[in-house]
């Protein structure tokens, strides 16, 4: 192999950024040459141009008033946290384990669906059960951490496999922070019920499961942490390959379980985020996965209505897509700039908004720029999430996006969504 044959890890990263760009302005270019854009068109579509400074400045006050629900997941080691937050996410076990990053020495830190816009976070004890670690500085850094200000919702999951009973550390850690902390909600969810199932049952039962090898377990855990735990729900989250149906057994349990123990916005969010693809059987396709990110960011959207930002515009509603397009960018294995996500988001939207303007946007003008129904910001959301799928796909493939094909993906999802919002109230 010559030398120039040896990649240089030092100069790929810039080709990769220069091809991107190359890709982003031959998209840009056909979208234009498809779909001439007139003057109305484009003083619109000026109203998604923000610059780094300002998509930062605002997506810092959405994320401050965002229903975001922290929640600190206690438990041993394959007692069921992550698949906790695959239940609620969606998203695949190996994104999850990449998703994780180191928090204190005992804690991991999950933000769902990104670190700038987060509508849940998952803090992870790790350690816990391993011999020789020191319970007392696990606690040390929960209350530390608890201590911390903050104006999210705060819940304390405890996660039990139904037949672990040597969770005498677990218990003191949960009595200590109780002691502490008894305004913070806690939920005991007792996990893996398929490893006490007879023989005879090669499958989930209905819900709730009515088995004598369930109910005996179950009962003496609640028995344990009585007085420590405001609810208990039974859960059972497998893989696909494990054979067990449905996969997220007792996930509407367990929704149903938080939203009863959360104020009640941030309830209204995690309903939201389950809406319809809860408790399906998702694969680990690209797709599937991106799909479950959009969910959150088409959530987000809705809120804008509700929630009263100082400067609920056009440019609000362009950081959050943003923001969602630079998500699913890293998905595809693309990692973009703020700039770059929002050339994708330029280009992509451009051409799909002159055809919307004269159909969907004329009762907005000339308050277009103050006032956004949140059913057309959902569904727009969802329709550009969709388009931003196909373009990084045919990207990831080695082809060139198909402007009419993105065109025609996001003119389907955003009719289907514009129908499900307004069933929904979301205006």
């Amino acid at each position: 192999m010559t030398e120039l044959d040896t990649e240089d890890p030092i100069t790929e990263t810039p080709k990769r950024e220069n091809r991107l760009v190359r890709v982003l302005q031959s998209t840009k270019n056909r979208f234009t040459q498809l779909l001439p854009v007139d003057r109305a068109a484009k003083k619109v579509i000026d109203l998604f141009r923000v610059s780094d400074d300002r998509l930062a400045e605002i997506l810092a006050e959405v994320r401050s008033r965002l229903p975001t629900t922290e929640a600190l997941l206690i438990g041993k080691p394959q007692a069921g946290k992550s698949s906790i937050v695959r239940g609620l996410t969606g998203v695949s076990v190996e994104i999850i384990g990449q998703g994780f990053r180191p928090h204190t020495q005992h804690t991991q830190r999950y933000a769902y669906p990104s670190d700038d816009l987060p509508l849940l976070v998952f803090t992870d004890t790790v350690g816990l059960g391993d011999i020789g670690q020191d319970t007392d500085a696990i606690v040390v850094e929960l209350i530390d951490d608890l201590q911390q200000e903050s104006r999210h919702a705060r819940i304390l999951i405890l996660t039990v496999k139904i037949n672990d009973f040597a969770i005498a550390t677990l218990r003191d850690i949960t009595e200590k922070l109780r002691q502490k902390y008894s305004h913070i909600p806690c939920l005991l969810v007792v996990t893996c019920l398929h490893e006490v199932y007879p023989a005879e049952v090669a499958d989930h039962p209905p819900y709730p499961p009515s088995l004598e090898a369930c109910d005996r377990p179950y009962h003496a855990l609640q028995e344990a942490f009585k007085g420590l735990c405001d609810r208990t729900v039974l859960i059972d989250f497998t893989l696909e390959e494990d054979g067990y149906t449905p996969v997220f057994y007792g996930l509407e349990a367990l929704r149903d379980a938080l939203a009863d123990l959360l104020p009640e916005a941030e309830a209204r969010m995690i309903y939201q985020l389950l809406d319809e693809t809860g408790g399906k059987e998702l694969g680990n396709l690209y797709r599937d996965v991106g799909r479950r990110y959009i969910t959150a960011f088409v959530a987000i959207a809705a809120t804008l209505a509700a929630v009263p930002l100082p400067f609920a515009t056009m440019p609000v509603l362009t950081a959050l897509q943003v923001s969602m397009v630079g998500v699913l960018g890293k998905l595809y294995g693309q990692t973009l700039t703020p700039s770059q996500a929002g050339g994708i988001v330029s280009a992509i939207a451009g051409g799909f908004l002159a055809q919307a303007i004269g159909r969907e946007l004329i009762k907005f003008i000339p308050g277009f720029g103050s006032v956004i129904a949140a059913s057309w910001a959902a569904a727009y959301t969802l329709a550009l999430g969709e388009g931003a799928c196909v373009y990084f796909g045919d990207l990831m493939g080695g082809k060139i996006p198909d402007p009419a094909r993105i065109q025609e993906v996001m003119g389907e999802a955003f009719q289907k969504a514009k129908e499900r919002f307004s069933r929904n109230n979301y205006q």
